[in-house]
């Protein structure tokens, strides 16, 4: 029971009862690290309860009845069946079944007994050494071993049932993937930034500053590639309310340097950039330099715990959706398949475009015409509307 019990036992459950203070437990971690001495004191203990208890019964069994071969054969069997039933079996199950119960308080006894033992145990594993040496088995565990790989991890926290809150197993297995993901998969696209255009007049200026959703902007002159700043929304409603006339300069101002970021930057990675940096919002570009969207540190937070901020006209991200009565969704071009997947519980390809809009192009190889319907991992896909060289609107039939 003892060595089933150690060998099934959590050792990193162990391992936090001994920092919480429990004696027991760090004896146990103590006798883990000396397993090849443990299993000999067991053993040997074991094997020698066993041989006592038949050659007693056999001594009893043969003063009681005499030296009678049928008597001696029964009482060999009988006491056979018990060793086995109640000191192998049915310890071995109770022990691979609450191991942490059993290997902690065990421990109390069985350091004590190994150190009296110290003598045969090394007797005897100095013949196991020699024979494993032979037989060329190495011997011992790593530190390397007793790690957990990220997938190990993964299966840990999603086997942790009630243990772990649902939003918090959630949030852990967010985590997992922020190293698999680029900031292009997070990204507001170059389509939906809210941006102003410095080369226009200071009433159009003043216009969208009164109207913007957003409290930092990217500000850029003439198109979206030449973008010159960010401007803190708040310093320029602050210059709005003064009466003295006011000019772009006034604004240009208040610019702060924009921070762009390469398209394949992790997630990870970024998130450790906007703290080391003290940044929040970075423009992603690609490798000629030209924007291809916007990554704030509240995509990255999002995409850990999932949204939290307020939508605004064009997220197409914020919005909500899901699959009707009837097994269908009806979503934009321009949302993103990651989002599609976690919601609607689809297995679209992520290796390639990054938007439902993206996908369909690649397929088709063409702009489509409207009404035109494609299967894609047996689930329709119906492109509803076609505008502005995209595919603006798309129904998702549901395959049950």
């Amino acid at each position: 029971m003892t060595e089933t019990a150690l060998m099934a036992a959590n050792r990193h459950r162990i391992r936090h009862l001994a920092k919480r203070g429990n004696k027991n437990a760090a004896t146990t971690l103590w006798l883990l690290e000396r397993v090849e001495k443990l299993l000999a004191v067991i053993l040997i203990a074991n094997t020698l309860l066993n041989a006592l208890t038949t050659a007693l019964v056999t001594v009893i069994a043969i003063s009681t009845f005499g030296n009678n071969d049928t008597v001696i054969s029964i009482a060999t069997a009988v006491i056979a069946f018990l060793l086995i039933i109640f000191a192998e079996i049915s310890p071995k199950v109770i022990g691979a079944t609450y191991p942490e119960r059993i290997a902690v308080p065990a421990s109390f006894i069985l350091k004590p007994l190994m150190k009296v033992g110290l003598p045969v145990t090394w007797f005897v594993n100095l013949f196991v050494g020699t024979f494993l040496g032979i037989l060329h088995i190495k011997t011992g565990r790593s530190a390397q071993d007793t790690r957990l790989s990220q997938e190990e991890l993964r299966s840990m926290i999603l086997e942790g049932g009630n243990f772990i809150p649902q939003k918090h197993k959630s949030i852990l297995l967010n985590l997992f993937d922020l190293e698999s993901i680029s900031v292009e998969d997070v990204m507001t696209p170059r389509s939906q930034i809210e941006a102003i255009d410095f080369s226009g007049t200071i009433d159009d200026i003043k216009q969208q500053l009164t109207t913007c959703y957003h409290n930092k902007l990217p500000i850029y002159e003439g198109e979206i590639n030449h973008i010159i700043g960010i401007l803190h929304v708040r310093k320029a409603i602050a210059l709005l309310n003064q009466e003295d006339a006011l000019t772009v300069q006034d604004f240009r101002d208040l610019l702060t340097p924009p921070y762009f970021v390469p398209e394949d930057t992790g997630v990870f990675t970024q998130l450790q950039y906007f703290q080391e940096k003290r940044e929040q919002l970075g423009i992603i570009i690609d490798e000629y330099g030209e924007v291809q969207g916007l990554v704030t540190l509240d995509d990255i937070i999002e995409e850990m715990i999932g949204e939290f901020t307020t939508s605004v006209p064009g997220d197409a991200r914020a919005d909500t959706f899901g699959w009707d009565k009837n097994g269908q969704c009806i979503l934009e071009g321009t949302t993103t398949l990651r989002d599609i997947n976690k919601r609607l519980h689809l297995d679209l390809p992520l290796d390639g475009p990054k938007t439902l809009n993206g996908l369909l192009l690649e397929i088709l190889q063409d702009i489509p015409e409207a009404q035109v319907s494609l299967k894609i991992r047996n689930d329709v896909f119906e492109i509803v509307q076609v505008q502005n060289q995209a595919i603006k609107v798309v129904k998702i039939y549901q395959q049950k």
